[in-house]
């Protein structure tokens, strides 16, 4: 897990100005969702083609955050990459020919393959947890999964993000679900990324003017004034 925080500086510009630093002062946990991104083989495994270390520090925090959200009846979504591959070419060509480096694309591609995918083994879940397949960094963009759809027809208008890399699938899925209206926040504790320093440029980022940045335990409050409130 990464130890910063946000910095005291953009604290107090947050602060200036829109008079506190928090969006949300409750959550409905009826109305709000976890949205797990990426916590599969590929990112989690030791030595994976696109392995984020940090990842396998944040699992303790995202089982105890679903656990919360379960008991207060609330879904738990977990989104994973895959990309479909036929005769040589793939469903994401700019990324499998400019991103990814040559020694490392074969097994980049072979560990998102479509139909392959699972939730990292050391992450708890349940029957009722739903799964949802992205082939593209944000799974809020048209076209890289059906998530806004199941959003949607869940009544749900807030999402917890949690997940990896921060800076990449976790931000891009957090972003456009702030374009897209719904409340969202990024659970800082639960995301992880390469570096201290991009997981808190995004976080710094976030919370100036895309939706609120919380720990779990700050989380898990929120939704109890939210379920108080109600």
């Amino acid at each position: 897990m990464h130890n910063v925080s946000i910095r005291q500086e953009i604290v107090d510009r947050v602060i200036a100005r829109r008079g506190r630093v928090h969006w949300f002062d409750s959550l409905d946990p009826a109305r709000t969702a976890v949205v797990v991104i990426d916590m599969q083989n590929t990112f989690c495994a030791p030595g994976g083609p696109a392995e984020v270390p940090t990842s396998r520090g944040i699992t303790a925090g995202i089982d105890r955050l679903n656990h919360a959200a379960r008991e207060r009846g609330m879904p738990v979504i977990w989104v994973l990459h895959a990309n479909t591959h036929w005769r040589g070419r793939s469903d994401w060509e700019l990324f499998f020919n400019h991103v990814v480096a040559d020694e490392v694309k074969a097994r980049t591609i072979e560990s998102l393959a479509a139909g392959r995918q699972d939730v990292w083994s050391e992450l708890h879940t349940e029957p009722a947890d739903l799964v949802v397949f992205k082939n593209r960094y944000s799974a809020l963009i048209s076209g890289a999964s059906n998530l806004e759809r199941v959003l949607r027809n869940l009544g749900v208008d807030t999402v917890l993000i949690a997940g990896t890399k921060t800076n990449v699938c976790c931000e891009a899925t957090a972003r456009d679900a702030m374009m897209l209206d719904f409340k969202v926040v990024m659970v800082s504790d639960c995301c992880a990324a390469l570096s201290d320093d991009e997981h808190r440029a995004t976080l710094e980022t976030f919370i100036q003017q895309f939706g609120d940045v919380m720990t779990a335990d700050e989380v898990i409050a929120c939704l109890d004034r939210g379920r108080s409130d109600t």
